[in-house]
C-alpha cells in the first residue's frame, strides 16, 4: 500500500465521519448558486435608477474595500442570497419572486431579519447594547431609521436629525417648538448628542449612565463636587428641567416659585415655602417679594450647589 494510497482512505474516512456526525459536504457551486452570478450587475438591471444606483456613491459601493457589501455579494450581501428573485418570469399580473430580505413597503421582512443583515456588519461600537434595546424591543429596523442607499444618510447630519426622530417622539417634537429649548431645531444640537439611540446603560437611551451624567457633559460647571449639595439636582436633572422643552426659562418644568415650592411648603419641611411659610407678620419674606423677577433665585442663586463655607441655603 503507497503513501498516496493511505492518506486518500483517511480523508475519505474522515469525510465518512464528518457526514455521519449530520454535517452536509460543502459543495461551493451549491453554496453559491444561490446568489446572482454577476451579483449587483444583474440587480442594475431593473434597478438602475435613483435612488437604488445611488448606493454606489456611498461607503457600501466601495468596491476596493474588502468589508463592504459591494466588495462581496453586491446588494445581495443585504437583501440577501436572491437569484430566484432576479430569474423568476412571473406571469402577467403577478409579482415577482421576492428577495430573501426586503426593507420596505408592503412585503417587508420582519423587524429582526432586517436588522440582522446590518448588525452582521454593523455591530460594535455604539452598537453593542442593540440586543434589548428599547428601540429593538419596539421592532424598529435599522432601515426605520437610517436611508442606506441616500448619498448622504439624512439620520447623520445634525440638521436633518430631528425630523426623523419626531416622526415617531410626536411629544418631544411639541416640545422643541416651546419659548426654552434646546438648539435642536437650529441644528446646534442633535438628539443623537444626548441619546445613544443603539442602545443604553441608562434610562431613555441617555449616552450616559444616567440623566445626569448625560447633562454634564456640556454643563460640567454643574457636576460638583459641592461642600452644600441640592439633593434634587444631584438626584436628576430632569426633577426641575424638561431637556426638550418648556414655556418657562432654563427650561423648568414650572414656573417659580411654584417649582421651588413642590418641596419647600411648611408642611414639608420648615424652609417657609410659597404655601403656609413666612409671612410678613412672623418677620419672613411676603408673596409679593417671591414674585419678583426671578423669585427665589433672586436671593437662592447658587441653586445647583455652593462650595462657600456659608453657603448652606444656596445665597449669591
Amino acid at each position: 500500500m503507497t503513501f498516496k494510497t493511505v492518506v486518500i482512505g483517511l480523508l475519505c474516512g474522515s469525510a465518512a465521519l464528518w457526514a455521519a456526525a449530520g454535517h452536509a459536504a460543502e459543495d461551493p457551486a451549491a453554496s453559491s448558486a444561490l446568489y446572482s452570478e454577476k451579483g449587483d450587475q444583474t440587480c442594475l438591471k431593473c434597478h438602475d435608477d435613483a435612488p437604488y444606483n445611488l448606493v454606489m456613491k456611498t461607503k457600501h459601493g466601495v468596491k476596493g474595500d474588502a468589508r463592504t457589501p459591494a466588495a462581496n455579494h453586491g446588494c445581495e450581501s443585504c437583501h440577501g442570497p436572491s437569484a430566484t428573485h432576479a430569474s423568476s418570469r412571473p406571469a402577467k399580473g403577478e409579482k415577482r419572486v421576492p428577495p430573501a430580505i426586503v426593507f420596505s413597503g408592503p412585503d417587508a421582512s420582519p423587524a429582526e431579519a432586517r436588522g440582522q443583515a446590518c448588525l452582521g456588519c454593523h455591530k460594535s461600537a455604539t452598537r453593542m447594547k442593540w440586543q434589548g434595546s428599547q428601540h429593538e424591543a419596539n421592532e424598529v429596523a435599522c432601515n426605520n431609521c437610517h436611508t442606506v442607499h441616500a448619498d448622504k444618510d439624512p439620520i447623520l447630519a445634525k440638521a436633518t436629525q430631528p425630523e426623523k426622530c419626531f416622526s415617531c417622539h410626536s411629544q418631544q417634537r411639541a416640545d422643541s417648538f416651546q419659548y426654552s429649548h434646546h438648539p435642536v431645531r437650529e441644528g446646534k444640537v442633535a438628539c443623537s448628542d444626548c441619546h445613544n439611540v443603539h442602545g443604553s446603560p441608562g434610562p431613555k437611551l441617555v449616552k450616559g449612565f444616567n440623566v445626569n451624567a448625560t447633562c454634564y457633559t456640556c454643563h460640567a460647571d454643574k457636576r460638583g463636587p459641592y461642600l452644600w449639595e441640592h439633593q434634587p439636582v444631584r438626584e436628576n436633572c430632569d426633577n426641575c428641567h424638561n431637556p426638550h422643552g418648556s414655556p418657562q426659562a432654563a427650561m423648568l418644568t414650572e414656573r417659580q416659585p411654584y417649582l421651588c415650592s413642590s418641596c419647600h411648603s411648611s408642611t414639608s419641611n420648615q424652609s417657609g415655602g410659597w404655601f403656609g411659610g413666612k409671612s410678613s407678620l412672623s418677620g419672613g419674606h411676603t408673596q409679593a417679594n417671591y414674585m419678583n423677577n426671578r423669585s427665589c433665585l433672586n436671593c437662592h442663586s447658587n441653586i445647583h450647589g455652593s462650595n462657600s463655607p456659608a453657603g448652606e441655603a444656596f445665597l449669591r
